[in-house]
């Protein structure tokens, strides 16, 4: 499997990068997931279904299956939280996953820059950023994309793992 990431920080279009990506590489006929880290306490299921109710009584892995999805939530109940190598390995091979966070992480990363957010780069100090897709021009050593044009950043990710579809 090939992974590449969206890097960046808060409030400068990965979510929204991510999403076009996902996109544009489906409709080239591959096959992708994604994986997204999230730093706040984050929960997918409700109080009050019966999923919900079962990890409330301790179950530490509680599988929700139907016709259309399948879920899996696993408590950490203290136990630390599993490494993105960890997190690969238990996914199902696909042509591409895109990794959403995890900027510390080694995988090469295009970085969503937006100048209004007001942070700083992240690529300056980063080799693993291979490019920046961002809404203004920067001095920078990488390729730039404009933040919108994700048929480009999807050549570059694409050119980039020498990810092609026979």
């Amino acid at each position: 499997m090939k992974i590449y990431g969206v890097t960046g920080w808060k409030n400068n279009g990965k979510t929204g990068l991510m999403e076009r990506l996902v996109a544009e590489f489906c409709a080239r006929g591959l096959t992708v997931s994604t994986l997204k880290h999230a730093h706040h306490s984050t929960d997918v299921d409700q109080p009050g279904t019966d999923s919900h109710r079962h990890r409330q009584a301790g179950a530490q892995e509680v599988v929700l299956a139907s016709p259309n999805r399948v879920a899996i939530m696993q408590e950490l109940r203290g136990a630390e939280e599993p490494s993105l190598t960890e997190l690969l390995a238990r996914m199902r091979p696909v042509d591409l996953i895109l990794v959403e966070g995890y900027k510390r992480e080694p995988h090469p990363k295009v970085e969503a820059h937006r100048s209004v957010a007001g942070q700083p780069l992240i690529a300056p100090n980063d080799p693993s950023i291979r490019a920046v897709a961002t809404d203004t021009p920067l001095d920078l050593d990488r390729p730039q994309f404009d933040l919108d044009d994700t048929v480009a950043i999807a050549d570059f990710i694409a050119n980039d793992l020498k990810l092609y579809r026979a």
